[in-house]
């Protein structure tokens, strides 16, 4: 069976057209615009070529390699973000990748999937969607504690914030590290897995070189560091021009551009009818933004002349908290139908138009 894979490849033309504006237009929205439509193939190569190293290495070094490449390109951009002093804008962005996986993908495989199996449903292992929910929940836990601390009379001060905000992301990585070591222990035996990112490690023959995996995947890196300049670049002006709060920008421009390619393979599992894959595209990335992409920003950012706390802000909390427990209720009993998918989808919606509205 052919391998299901979802390529936006056609959008790599906005690579040149993209330096070609900024050299030659100084457009700074038309420079954004571009900078995220050439992110989107880029990031789509970067997954293709982990996946495709991963399947050569077996299921312990592929899912090393998923872990750490599995989310590259919203750290590349975070990376960007917090060297700018975009703070808010990185953080939003955090939040966002989150909920776009719990909501959008997981509601447009659960849509899309149902729709197409509507008339016998479609089931998926309900332990294992437990075992996600609970990790996840536990994750989402410890990003949301500091600022329910800090919401909390009389406020911390700026040295507490920064001292609470070093040690959660020092918990959370560690209790990543935890998971990766347990999931790689599980996978020893050798049997075809799923990776700790999504990624499938083992189900099919790998169709590239390992030359040509690492030159892809090191050539789209480059190519998503320097584009992502250009969107880091003109985020400001952008902003201004279009009048558009940070919070939105982050949550739904940014976090899109970073998952959409990579991770549209859900929706083509879930057309295929391998709703566990799906399910665990959507966990497991949620999870790595949480436990490993968001306190290493932290980290980062003690490079950076002021550095970034994680305290998120009330909507963003709220945002985050909602999305994981209703994913978490719904994907309790097994069963995925194309009502489901369309609530989440609502949901999703329901968020964008709510920050789209809020005070910037």
């Amino acid at each position: 069976m052919p391998k299901p894979t979802f390529s936006l490849d056609w959008l790599l033309v906005f690579v040149p057209i993209s330096l070609a504006v900024d050299l030659l237009t100084h457009q700074p929205v038309l420079v954004f615009l571009t900078s995220c439509l050439a992110i989107i193939p880029l990031a789509g190569l970067i997954g293709r070529a982990t996946e495709q190293l991963a399947e050569r290495s077996g299921p312990t070094v592929g899912g090393l390699l998923n872990a750490t490449f599995g989310n590259v390109t919203e750290l590349i951009i975070g990376i960007l973000l917090v060297r700018a002093g975009e703070f808010e804008v990185v953080k939003a962005s955090l939040i966002g990748s989150i909920i776009g996986n719990l909501l959008l993908v997981l509601g447009a495989s659960y849509f899309t999937g149902g729709l197409r199996h509507r008339a016998h449903g479609q089931r998926f292992d309900g332990r294992a969607a437990r075992a996600h929910s609970t990790g996840l929940l536990l994750a989402v836990a410890g990003m949301v504690m500091p600022a329910v601390v800090y919401l909390t009379p009389p406020s911390e001060s700026a040295s507490q914030r920064e001292s609470i905000s070093l040690l959660v992301a020092l918990v959370l990585m560690v209790l990543y590290g935890l998971s990766l070591i347990g999931t790689l222990a599980r996978n020893g035996n050798g049997r075809a897995v799923v990776g700790v990112t999504g990624q499938r490690a083992g189900l099919d023959a790998p169709a590239w070189s390992a030359t040509r995996a690492v030159l892809v995947l090191l050539a789209s890196a480059v190519l998503v560091g320097l584009e992502s300049e250009l969107l880091v670049g003109s985020l400001e002006p952008t902003i201004s021009a279009l009048h558009l709060p940070h919070v939105f920008v982050g949550m739904f421009v940014i976090a899109f551009v970073g998952n959409v390619a990579e991770h549209a393979s859900a929706v083509v599992f879930a057309l295929r009818n391998k709703m566990d894959i799906a399910i665990e595209i959507a966990f497991s990335s949620s999870a790595q933004i949480a436990l490993l992409v968001a306190p290493l920003l932290v980290f980062l950012s003690l490079l950076a002349p002021q550095p970034m706390d994680f305290i998120f802000i009330p909507i963003e909390v709220v945002a985050v908290t909602l999305s994981t427990l209703i994913v978490s209720v719904i994907a309790m009993d097994g069963r995925s139908n194309w009502l489901e998918g369309a609530q989440l989808l609502g949901v999703y919606a329901i968020l964008a138009v709510s920050t789209l509205f809020a005070s910037t």
